[in-house]
């Protein structure tokens, strides 16, 4: 239905935010797959409108890490983990070894 897509949307930018939030919280090495991959399945999980909100955020984020000077090799890697969260893979997938069960 699409009427619910714009509210789906600002739930899946909300989780996508609240994904990065915690990443920044954690600062833990290794773990921003896992946020990455977390922030696109719970925005996905929503309905289509999360799903498009976690594309674009993803994508936009990507995109400005390369303007920036991030190395193709870590953009292809977070776009894989996004992509994975997004189409219903387990985040958990990501998760490194000790990072804090809160999160």
């Amino acid at each position: 239905q699409w009427y619910k897509f714009p509210g789906q949307a600002l739930g899946g930018a909300y989780d996508m935010g609240r994904a990065y939030k915690h990443m920044i919280d954690a600062n833990y090495i290794g773990a921003d797959k896992y946020f990455h991959a977390r922030g696109n399945y719970e925005a996905a999980q929503r309905g289509p409108g999360g799903k498009w909100a976690a594309e674009v955020i993803s994508n936009g984020r990507e995109a400005w890490q390369s303007f920036r000077g991030s190395g193709h090799e870590d953009t292809a890697a977070d776009q894989a983990a996004n992509h994975h969260g997004r189409n219903g893979g387990d985040p958990n997938d990501y998760r490194p070894a000790g990072l804090p069960s809160k999160y």
